[in-house]
């Protein structure tokens, strides 16, 4: 048993890989599940034995990626300074800069999230605590602090951070231009400062 399940652990890792590569190298829709095999050197059959669909592969992709992300933003986060949005937009650098390393990728991730046909296995962009608590923590302590209105709905004030932070990828793509951590974080600066107007108490 122990022989077999190291086995699937290889090739799972295999499979990760090969796909990682392949979305961000072609884009997700180009890629298929046969060509992540052979990238792989594993079977069809044995992506399947693994992992239910492409969406759910490309879920366990981004989920093994941002567990590096956050190590990184947990290290840093304890020594943000500034206002609630000098520190809100530390954040999404980090996240830009991490990112366009492999925007096709992330693409992928975005672009897989609007699909209502996800399987159980698939956690969309958006559907992501570790993102969710960090943005939060940081409105909840503006909010001790004074810089920002006690009364807001502050999940919504997160949703539309991370709404706009999605957009700009979408918006740069789009236009076809190419995708630079500091053209991404430049422009999610100024929405944050938009959007801190409206948590100034008043």
């Amino acid at each position: 048993m122990g022989v077999r399940t190291d086995q699937k652990a290889a090739t799972r890792e295999k499979v990760l890989e090969a796909a990682r590569d392949l979305f961000n190298e072609v884009g997700y829709e180009e890629t298929t599940i046969r060509a992540i095999a052979e990238r792989a050197g594993v079977s069809v059959g044995s992506v399947f034995t693994t992992f239910a669909s492409k969406a759910e592969v490309l879920s366990h992709v981004m989920s093994h990626r941002l567990t590096a992300l956050y190590a990184e933003l947990d290290r840093v986060t304890p020594f943000l300074r500034g206002s609630t949005a000098d520190k809100l937009c530390s954040i999404f650098a980090i996240h830009y800069e991490f990112e366009c390393r492999r925007v096709k990728l992330f693409l992928a991730h975005i672009a897989a999230s609007y699909n209502p046909a996800n399987d159980p296995g698939v956690t969309p962009y958006g559907r992501n605590p570790r993102l969710n608590q960090m943005l939060l923590d940081v409105l909840e302590e503006g909010v001790r602090k004074g810089d920002v209105r006690s009364d807001l709905d502050l999940p919504l004030v997160v949703d539309t951070l991370k709404a706009a932070y999605a957009w700009n990828y979408r918006m740069t793509a789009a236009a076809g231009g190419d995708l630079e951590a500091a053209q991404m974080s430049a422009a999610m600066d100024r929405q944050i400062s938009i959007i801190a107007e409206g948590w100034k108490p008043r």
